[in-house]
């Protein structure tokens, strides 16, 4: 059936904004938007209409980087899944083997407009393993996939380093983690090299024998996915950009926290930066540098960052939050709105999908009573695939 929202200000987060417009939707995708004055009622007889009446339309909100349903709400041990930290280069894990679809912080999310997370691994380990995104609505993992693998998670700095001095096990220092990674890196081409060689002429090459961690790094070395380095200090950053260039790598750089003292080589290296937790304790010290004005400052030199909670650091739900407290340390509102849409979804490479509202793309709608970064907004409608949910 056809579903229409109409008399609407529509947020669209890439073609501008429709102050009173109108947003058709079918079959879970988005089929037609446009201003009110070019609405056709005729042309949709058995419509499903609801008229919003001067309320805001968004796409659905989206968490480029968090832990949801990898370490549960309320629980210990029996529901912390997301850290390895057995061995420091885990590639072969993932994800959506952890992630429990009933965890209560999906329902939080949901609430809050928030439709799709970008979940995975935490930061224990040099590698982590293959993050996914996912839909916040749904009883089964497998059917709340929007992508996965999305990314390999890597991590430098100060995690790991502390994770593996307790254990008295390399790495200890940032030298061994950047080692480990292009030990990993150099072992995971020469397996993919081997892997073509044998594949070219099984006649006179070996088949090498199956490696179970490299087979989890191929699609990082065929760029079909990027690494999602977890750096927080500028030289974390610098190193993660350093490697990448190494070995012909896709990144995307997590934390960010001391990016402002970096701006420049940020803008000219142009890598998808998503930024925080920052509603949270300067916990240690690789946060000292934490700062809401971090945003502006990566924002206005042109910077399209993604803004995140990195879950449970900062509740899911405090995502729009997170995002007006930056329009309130100086970033322009509708950047800020960008910062958890349009800009998270391209950032993760999946704004073909999600992240905005345009004809064709997936369904997901949040309508709120105010800008949905006011202060005191209030949802009061979200839709995931077409389908109201809250």
């Amino acid at each position: 059936m056809v579903q229409i929202i109409k008399n609407a200000y529509i947020h669209t987060c890439e073609d501008g904004d429709i102050e009173n417009g109108y947003l058709c939707f079918e079959n879970g995708k988005i089929t037609a938007l446009g201003a009110m004055e070019a609405f056709d009622a005729a042309q949709y007889p058995c419509a499903q209409v609801m008229d919003a009446d001067g309320a805001h339309l968004a796409p659905g909100f989206i968490d480029a980087h968090c832990h949801v349903g990898m370490w549960e709400d309320s629980m210990d041990f029996e529901g912390a899944d997301g850290n390895e930290d057995t061995d420091p280069i885990t590639p072969h894990l993932r994800a959506i083997d952890a992630i429990n679809p009933f965890d209560r912080c999906f329902s939080d999310a949901l609430h809050a407009g928030i439709t799709t997370v970008v979940t995975g691994p935490g930061s224990a380990n040099v590698i982590g393993g293959q993050f996914a995104a996912l839909k916040t609505y749904g009883n089964s993992v497998d059917n709340m996939l929007l992508k996965a693998p999305l990314a390999m998670k890597f991590a430098l700095g100060e995690n790991p380093k502390t994770t593996y001095h307790a254990k008295s096990q390399t790495p200890v220092t940032r030298m061994g983690m950047a080692a480990l990674l292009r030990d990993t890196l150099l072992r995971a081409q020469e397996y993919r090299r081997a892997k073509l060689d044998y594949a070219a002429n099984p006649q006179e090459a070996d088949k090498p024998d199956f490696d179970m961690k490299l087979e989890a790094m191929l699609p990082l070395l065929n760029k079909e996915i990027p690494a999602k380095v977890h750096a927080h200090r500028a030289d974390d950053i610098m190193t993660a950009i350093r490697i990448a260039k190494e070995f012909d790598i896709d990144i995307t750089l997590e934390h960010v926290t001391e990016g402002s003292l970096i701006c420049d080589l940020l803008k000219e290296e142009n890598y998808p930066l998503m930024v925080g937790p920052t509603l949270c304790e300067r916990c240690k010290i690789e946060l000292h540098h934490s700062s809401f004005e971090t945003y502006k400052i990566l924002s206005e030199a042109g910077l399209a960052i993604a803004i995140i909670t990195d879950h449970p650091a900062v509740p899911i739900e405090y995502l729009p939050l997170c995002a007006a407290l930056a329009v309130k340390a100086g970033m322009e509102q509708e950047a800020a709105l960008r910062a958890i849409t349009i800009n998270a979804a391209n950032n993760c490479g999946i704004g073909a999908r999600v992240g905005s509202l345009r004809a064709g793309k997936d369904a997901d709608i949040v309508l709120s009573d105010r800008h949905p970064l006011d202060f005191y907004t209030r949802v009061g409608g979200v839709w995931v695939n077409g389908q109201k949910v809250v």
